[in-house]
Parts: C-alpha cells; sequence; structure tokens
C-alpha cells in the first residue's frame, strides 16, 4: 500500500496503522454495543461515532483496539491533549530537506483516506478550536477541511471512530454541538472479580497466584469504596512486585512485604489504607459520611466483631449505691 496520496495537486503523506494483537476480556456487552454502532443497515444509512467514558485504565482504547480488530480493519490511534491544534489533527506542513513544504496526513486523516478505524484517545482533553475542525468529519457530511494544505478531505465510505473519555476532571467542556454528533455513549465499569483475575494473568501469565489474588483483592476493595484503582494499576503493581522478587532471589523477602512496597511505590501511601483513602475522598468532595469498609459489608456497626465496635454504654442505674 502507497504511503503517499495526491488530494486536489496536494501530495499527502500518510500515517503508519497502529499494530493490536490484544484481546478484550470482560464485558462483552459493551464490545458488542460498539460493534452495533460502526454497523449501517442502509446504503443510506451512517456508522455512529460514540463515547466511550470511563475510570481511567480499565480499558477504553483496548475496547476500541478490540472492535477494529473483529471488524478486520486497519487501525490507528490519536492521542488527543491540551495543546492538540486543528493541523495536529488533520494535515501537518514539515519543512523538507531540499527547502520545499511536505504535508503529512495525521492517523486521523489516514484512517479517513484507507478505510480504517481511528481511536481519539482521551478526547476530554482536547480543545473546542480542535473539535471544531472534527464538526463536518463527525455528521452526514464525513469530511475534514485542511486550512494547511488547502483541500478538503472526504472520508472513506469504511472509515470508523470512537473517542474515549476519562470519567474525572476535564481540561476542557467539549462544546453540544460536539456531544451531539459523539453519539452514543458507552459507559465501561469497573470489572467484574472474576474478569479482573483473568485481565491479570492475561497480561501476566508468569505471576504467581498468590500475587494475582492478593492484587485482586486490593482492586475489587478499592472498587467498593469507590476508589479509583484500576486493572492497569494492578499490573504495574504486579509487574513491580515480580521485578523485585527477581532482583532479590538470593535473599528472598517476604511476598506480602514485597507486595505492599509495590502498592506504595506504584499507588502511592493511600493506597496502603483503602478505608482512609476512601474517607479522605468522601471529605474532598464535601461529603462527610464514612464510606463501608469490609467489616460495614458483613458486620453490624453493634457487633462486637465490627472493627469500629465501642463496647456497651455505660447505665447510670449500675451507679446508684
Amino acid at each position: 500500500m502507497s504511503d503517499t496520496v495526491d488530494i486536489q495537486g496536494v501530495t499527502l503523506h500518510l500515517a503508519q496503522s497502529h499494530p493490536f494483537d490484544g484481546q478484550w476480556i470482560g464485558q462483552r456487552e459493551a464490545l458488542t454495543q460498539l460493534l452495533a454502532c460502526w454497523l449501517v443497515v442502509d446504503e443510506k444509512d451512517l456508522p455512529l461515532s460514540p463515547r466511550l467514558v470511563g475510570k481511567p485504565g480499565i480499558g477504553k482504547t483496548t475496547l476500541g483496539m478490540a472492535a477494529t480488530q473483529t471488524r478486520d480493519q486497519a487501525l490507528y490511534v490519536y492521542q488527543c491533549t491540551a495543546d492538540t491544534r486543528p493541523e495536529d489533527l488533520l494535515v501537518t506542513p514539515v519543512l523538507a530537506e531540499s527547502g520545499s513544504i511536505a504535508y503529512h496526513a495525521s492517523p486521523l486523516v489516514t484512517a479517513m483516506l484507507r478505510g480504517g478505524v481511528c481511536i481519539l484517545d482521551e478526547g476530554n482533553r482536547m480543545n473546542e478550536k480542535s473539535w471544531a475542525s472534527l464538526a463536518p468529519l463527525l455528521d452526514h457530511r464525513r469530511y475534514v477541511e485542511s486550512i494547511v494544505a488547502g483541500i478538503t478531505i472526504n472520508a472513506h465510505a469504511d472509515f470508523r471512530c470512537a473517542v474515549t473519555m476519562n470519567d474525572d476532571d476535564s481540561t476542557y467542556e467539549i462544546p453540544d454541538y460536539i456531544l451531539s454528533r459523539l453519539q452514543p455513549t458507552l459507559e465501561l465499569s469497573f470489572p467484574e472479580r472474576d474478569d479482573e483475575k483473568a485481565i491479570l494473568q492475561y497480561h501476566l501469565p508468569f505471576a504467581e497466584d498468590e500475587l494475582i489474588n492478593m492484587t485482586v483483592e486490593f482492586l475489587q476493595q478499592s472498587h467498593a469504596l469507590d476508589l479509583d484503582f484500576s486493572p492497569r494499576d494492578g499490573v504495574n503493581v504486579l509487574r513491580y512486585a515480580l521485578k523485585r522478587m527477581m532482583q532479590d532471589a538470593d535473599h528472598p523477602i517476604n511476598k506480602d512485604e514485597i507486595w505492599r512496597e509495590a502498592v506504595l511505590k506504584c499507588l502511592g501511601q493511600d493506597a496502603l489504607d483503602l478505608d482512609e483513602a476512601a474517607r479522605r475522598r468522601q471529605r474532598s468532595l464535601g461529603d462527610e459520611s464514612l464510606p463501608m469498609g469490609l467489616g460495614d459489608f458483613f458486620l453490624d456497626p453493634n457487633d462486637p466483631l465490627h472493627p469500629d465496635y465501642e463496647g456497651p454504654e455505660d447505665d447510670d442505674d449500675d451507679d446508684v449505691v
């Protein structure tokens, strides 16, 4: 396949596709919904460009990649940032050695021309000016205009797009006229216990079950407390723990100690006490009520086995002589 294409007398140098040979684990409904968005049911129908929304690290980009793999299309990923410019999204002029200007198509434009899939990653980091340049692409017109190159670029009929957005504070608020084009919203949640374990085992098949189970338990407890520790965090904790164990193979260290060190180094001091981390989070949100810890799930607060049990109240009548 040629690395260049001529449009209205302008030669565009195309971007390379993004390799992907991964696997989507769990939440099959999300994959089914995304694939449905990209279907066309009639020659007059158009595909949808959905938003994939969820906490950082739960696999939104991986979902888009897996759907692309299922459709057997070329994958292109564009990482959106706060300083992304329209020309970054579309066509960028580059000064060649001869002194002439060479025009380089972005991954998005390359996907448009080749009939591939483009994942706009972390779209809620991008400013309105850049989003405005994509407005005609995301509706029935399906084209973009490059002011830099002075050309109009039409999307191939097979072109598909999705935008990932983190469920957290954004650098910019996406305007309504863009949100109305990015529909529907597909929300991803944290994985269930068995799926989370399968994800860790997939990425780290060489990890011991004991360490994987400790990490899964940690992640599931954090999800129950509405904390943001993700499967990606779990993978990083395990990777560090395994490297420390290999480093000190001649002087074995207690696995619990290594795992706690990995949590501390990767996720910070708060991660060592999830209940306290949850309390701090609630206070930062202006809610003084305490979140439920593991004891609250299984024990009544008046049960002597509950961690916060303070014992029976003194009966004043017992003090009467």
